[in-house]
């Protein structure tokens, strides 16, 4: 399938979806995350979600993340980039234009320091491929970060056998979490 065909079809599977039950499966998500090989790490990065379009409430995530001592990065969109900013007590969230609740400003990390990023999707495929809101913002972020960055999808839902427009610039997850399964494209 197409990535304009399935991002229609993820949004309206969203749309279906009540809110309890997106707390719900993001719960089961964050839990999940726990059976994976990856809190030897110190930098973190994770999104915020925007909640009107029902994406996966990272809050959960966030507080194992913060339970455990981890340096928390979220991203900020500027100019057709991301920029992205340690999260501390000080720091401050705005709504952007988008609705994404972004770090006003703050402590800078570079790309190259971050080890594990958590990413937003709409929807995946058997090989890690994904499909976000098409404005290239994590894929041209993913570039930045070292080669052995651990790439982790989060999803509500099972991948979907093949998204036939994946581009060469189009960077493959290295696992995506749902409420019920752990999937890994290593």
């Amino acid at each position: 399938m197409l990535k304009s065909d399935l991002r229609l079809q993820y949004s309206q599977l969203r749309n279906q979806i009540s809110l309890e039950k997106i707390s719900q499966e993001s719960l089961l998500i964050a839990n999940k995350s726990l059976e994976l090989p990856i809190w030897n790490f110190s930098y973190y990065h994770i999104f915020l979600p925007i909640l009107g379009k029902k994406e996966i409430d990272t809050v959960f995530l966030l507080s194992i993340l913060q339970g455990r001592d981890k340096n928390v990065i979220l991203p900020k969109m500027e100019r057709g980039s991301l920029i992205h900013y340690l999260l501390t007590d000080n720091t401050k969230l705005k709504t952007n234009k988008w609705n994404v609740p972004e770090p006003v400003d703050g402590i800078q990390i570079p790309p190259n320091k971050i080890e594990v990023v958590f990413i937003p999707l709409m929807a995946y495929d058997t090989k890690g491929n994904r499909v976000g809101y098409g404005k290239g913002f994590y894929d041209r972020f993913l570039q930045q970060c070292n080669p052995d960055v651990i790439k982790i999808g989060l999803s509500l839902f099972e991948p979907e056998d093949k998204i036939e427009d994946v581009f060469e610039n189009d960077i493959p997850l290295d696992y995506c979490i749902t409420p019920n399964k752990i999937y890994s494209f290593s």
